[in-house]
């Protein structure tokens, strides 16, 4: 492209500001809704992510499930072996598997555990929970407790436990109270409430409890094995993946989010859908707006296009011109938008940090390259269909008229 055509184009959008300014502005609001769209949408993605996905573990590692065996003693009959139901599940040998989690791309936290059925008692009252042995140190790996305290301490002696808040007031229990807790093994052993947490999950604010691990592993009956390894990882879109990775690398059951949470998962693919769709019509309305007034500019020059012609311009020339204008259009009024939708985007808090009812709006996925560089490019494509029309004048008719 000439410098002679640059050259021309700068000139003529410098000789008509206030047109240029309006066109300019017109493309600038586009990629600021543009932008603002894609925060919102994927700020609203990341919120409920947040608040669905944010407390559980992002994948379970199990024993794999086992099919009772079919024996044939002969041709005419079979004799099923069944399911020794009362046995555990168990991982046998674990820790030679947790290196080789820990060294995967995308993991962001592991938590050995050792999970039971059990009662506790209080008195009279009796209520079924879930028990949730931990290791030192790996309370918070997967579900923060310790920020989602509320009474006590998040500390886990032998002789502790945490309770959820719901069943703290279903029972009437507070901090310093002893209970009794009874496993589906048939122990039982009597602990101190430590701790008591909110993790606004229903089931386990109601039936979740907390122990130490080793604790936990004479509680249940467990000599060496654990019961799961939850993970977490980062992002939590890509469990899925990770989670088939694991089960190739360890030959243990890997079981995702997504999988127990499928309508979650394709309600938030439904969203980035329409995210892209609302921001297509942006782009549209961009390249309408930009080719109309590149159109109309053809039309009020046609007589200067036709003496460009007459003293020898050549189509290519012509349409140098007008593809550089309409870029240059859509490039300049691109990058004030940007700005502007960034200035404005600017005070407003992190999703993490959004209250009930406030607008989840990310920064991070404004997509403010990528607004730029898609409007640059629908402007030079809109400025393409003039420029040829304008390129096909006959100087003499233009000149005549």
């Amino acid at each position: 492209m000439s410098p002679y055509a640059v050259k021309l184009a700068i000139r003529h959008l410098l000789s008509h500001p206030g047109q240029t300014a309006l066109l300019m502005a017109g493309v600038a609001l586009g990629v600021s809704v543009f932008i603002f769209m894609s925060a919102l949408i994927g700020g609203l993605a990341t919120l409920l992510t947040l608040r669905t996905v944010g407390s559980i573990p992002h994948i379970v590692m199990e024993m794999p499930d086992r099919d009772p065996a079919i024996l044939s003693p002969d041709g005419h009959a079979q004799v099923v072996l069944q399911k020794d139901l009362s046995r555990r599940d168990q991982i046998a040998i674990w820790q030679p598997v947790i290196p080789i989690i820990e060294k995967t791309p995308g993991i962001s936290a592991v938590s050995p555990q050792i999970r039971g059925s059990a009662f506790i008692e209080r008195g009279q009252t009796v209520a079924p929970v879930g028990v949730i042995g931990v290791m030192p140190g790996k309370l918070s790996e997967i579900a923060n407790i310790d920020a989602a305290m509320v009474d006590g301490s998040s500390n886990l002696p032998a002789d502790g436990i945490l309770i959820g808040s719901r069943l703290a007031r279903d029972l009437g229990l507070r901090v310093g109270q002893v209970v009794r807790l009874s496993s589906d093994r048939g122990r039982a052993r009597s602990f101190r409430i430590g701790g008591v947490f909110t993790l606004g999950i229903a089931s386990a604010d109601r039936q979740a409890v907390y122990m130490n691990f080793t604790t936990a592993r004479a509680l249940f009956d467990l000599s060496t094995g654990i019961s799961r390894i939850e993970i977490r990882v980062v992002p939590a879109t890509d469990a899925a993946a990770i989670a088939e990775r694991l089960r190739r690398s360890t030959g243990l059951k890997a079981t995702s989010w997504t999988e127990d949470n499928s309508q979650l998962f394709e309600g938030l693919d439904a969203q980035a859908r329409t995210g892209i769709i609302i921001k297509a019509f942006s782009l549209v309305t961009i390249i309408v707006g930009i080719a109309s007034a590149m159109l109309l500019s053809i039309v009020r020059r046609q007589s200067e296009i036709g003496i460009m012609r007459a003293m020898g311009a050549s189509k290519g020339l012509v349409i140098s011109i007008f593809v550089l204008e309409g870029t240059l259009i859509g490039l300049v009024g691109a990058i004030v938008g940007a700005v502007i939708a960034w200035l404005a985007l600017l005070p407003l808090p992190p999703v993490t940090e959004v209250r009930s009812g406030g607008l989840p709006i990310d920064r991070a996925h404004g997509d403010f390259l990528l607004a730029i560089t898609l409007t640059t490019l629908a402007a030079m494509l809109a400025s393409i269909l003039p420029a040829r029309n304008a390129a096909r004048i006959d100087p003499v008719e233009a000149i005549g008229a």
